[in-house]
């Protein structure tokens, strides 16, 4: 099954600059609104998860419990239209690879930190050695993608 999961992780990167393309595209058609853009974007992607979850018998009732959440465990809708709206607005100003180098870079160094801490509760992974090389690397390529022309 992890091999599954690598594949659908590959999938998700994949996407990511077709959603930012596709995205800006559909901001043209609607009249230029970054935001009107990302709201129908999350719009269709909610009816599309709705559809699933009825296709894959999830237990609505599960929802009444929703009450009962802290305010920031409802956060990750705000941070998932925070990425939305400014994939879309960053892609066609910065570039789609300037804008993925930066993005993926701000993942992976949070990434270490919730990984090294098991920031809500998720578990603890040590930081190596070959990470920390992997996280510079990462970083030295976002220099590359955004300062390597400078260099010639």
């Amino acid at each position: 099954m992890y091999p599954l999961y690598l594949l659908l992780a590959l999938a998700i990167g994949l996407v990511v600059p077709l959603q930012s393309a596709v995205n800006n595209q559909l901001k043209h058609l609607i009249g230029g609104s970054t935001v009107l853009a990302a709201f129908v974007s999350f719009a269709v992607g909610t009816l599309a998860l709705a559809v699933v979850a009825v296709f894959t018998q999830q237990k609505w009732s599960g929802l009444g419990q929703i009450g009962q959440a802290s305010w920031w465990h409802l956060t990750g809708g705000l941070m998932g239209a925070l990425f939305v709206f400014g994939t879309t607005l960053l892609a066609p100003r910065l570039g789609v690879v300037v804008m993925l180098a930066l993005i993926i870079c701000g993942q992976i160094l949070a990434s270490l930190l919730f990984d090294r801490f098991g920031w809500l509760g998720l578990p603890v992974r040590e930081i190596s050695t070959p990470r920390l090389i992997g996280a510079m690397l990462v970083l030295v390529g976002v220099l590359l993608v955004n300062f390597g022309d400078r260099l010639r």
